[in-house]
């Protein structure tokens, strides 16, 4: 079975199509094994981000579209407008994808660190949920070490800008000084936890963590110099929020209109500027017509990311060689999983038939006939019966002239005498 890797990312939707196909954590495990319960599919891992939805597996043809169809039921979108957004990779080329990715060479950010996290955290639940076997085990390990090294050899994260970092950024260039500023973040996941260092950083002093557990936000404010609320206490932080900055795990918005402009009120419509880096979206879109509301999804923040891409796009050229590498040492890894499959079959029919022929032998010897004979015919019958399939599908790819298989095989059964006179 070959891998194979069917997505969406920033690179071929907007976050609406990206929300829509995205796989909640709470669904994970069913997820994976339904995936695994499809004919023809063996081995499952789901990535889920903020930027894209990933399903890596080893897949037969017909278990490809299999998958694809699962794909298209289980998002609710037209499967004419789904596909022209869907993405697919096969064999040494999903491989490729993967190690890239990890590298934080396929991000938003390029050269950003938390997706390879995001990545061993799939793995672990692949793990836990049964969706793991030898090839994709080895294929995500594999792509671990390799990132590891690509980052550090080409440099690409010297200067990395997360996702999280980049809100930061913006907002400070739309207010400036933010140490006057009073933040609400809402959530407690990764992605809040690395604002709230940078805004730490940036000497943000009121600061409030508002979570659905109140003992991670305790948590996380008591790392940050921060108070605590609970999502209940939502519209308690609101007013108070010049900036507000939302990744949570929720499938539906957390941060309605009704709310925001019920905070505007009691701020006497001094000006909010909102950050959504969650998918599905923590705020709902209708907020961006609200006056003297600035609203960014994760897709608006490309523009700061560009700033930085010159720098880093130089860093990700000579990350190629080291991916191919990569590549290379894991195919060569597969194929050797492979060749060793083929010559345990060999040997399986080799035995079946040595086993048959000598029953065979044996009783005729008991039966009185000549020795040498039957040593001959059973010396004849093995051979035909060990070349009669391989005979049988070379005839028939010499009639689909299919030349790759017949040079193969003249390589293989080419005598080592033969080889060396040429």
């Amino acid at each position: 079975m070959p891998l194979f890797t069917i997505g969406i990312s920033h690179h071929t939707a907007p976050i609406e199509i990206r929300e829509k196909v995205a796989i909640s954590q709470s669904e994970y495990s069913n997820r994976v094994r339904e995936l695994c319960a499809l004919p023809g599919i063996e081995e499952v891992v789901i990535l889920g981000t903020c930027n894209r939805t990933e399903i890596y597996c080893l897949s037969t043809a017909a278990g490809q579209s299999e998958l694809i169809e699962w794909v298209r039921q289980s998002s609710a979108i037209p499967a004419s407008e789904l596909d022209q957004h869907l993405y697919q990779h096969e064999g040494e080329d999903a491989a490729r994808h993967l190690i890239r990715v990890a590298s934080g060479l396929d991000s938003l950010v390029l050269g950003e660190t938390q997706i390879l996290g995001q990545l061993k955290d799939a793995w672990q639940q692949a793990h836990d949920a049964g969706g793991l076997g030898r090839v994709l085990n080895r294929l995500f390990q594999h792509s671990f070490n390799a990132a590891k090294s690509i980052r550090t050899n080409s440099g690409i994260s010297d200067h990395t800008v997360s996702v999280a970092y980049t809100a930061v950024v913006l907002a400070r260039q739309i207010f400036g000084d933010l140490t006057t500023k009073t933040v609400v973040l809402v959530g407690a996941g990764d992605m809040i936890q690395l604002c709230g260092r940078y805004l730490r950083d940036h000497g943000i002093a009121n600061l409030l963590i508002v979570n659905r557990s109140l003992a991670k936000a305790e948590e996380l404010a008591a790392e940050m110099g921060a108070s605590a609320l609970t999502l209940d206490q939502l519209d308690q932080a609101l007013p108070r929020a010049d900036i507000l900055i939302s990744s949570t795990a929720s499938p539906e918005p957390v941060i309605r209109k009704s709310d925001i402009k019920a905070a505007l009120r009691l701020r006497r419509h001094r000006p909010m500027f909102l950050v959504d880096i969650a998918v599905p979206r923590d705020i709902d879109p209708a907020v961006s017509r609200v006056k003297d509301v600035y609203l960014y999804t994760i897709d608006d923040l490309q523009q700061v990311v560009d700033e930085n891409m010159e720098q880093r796009s130089a860093a990700a050229l000579s990350a190629a060689s080291e991916v191919d590498d990569a590549v290379t040492g894991f195919m060569r890894w597969l194929s050797g999983i492979r060749v060793s499959r083929t010559l345990k079959r060999i040997r399986e029919n080799s035995h079946e038939f040595e086993q048959e022929l000598t029953e065979w032998a044996l009783r005729k010897l008991e039966a009185g006939q000549d020795p040498s004979e039957v040593l001959s015919q059973m010396t004849r019958t093995l051979t035909n019966k060990i070349l009669h399939l391989p005979s049988k599908r070379l005839r028939e790819a010499a009639e689909n002239q299919d030349y790759e298989v017949l040079k193969a095989a003249d390589r293989i059964f080419r005598k080592e005498q033969q080889e060396n006179e040429e």
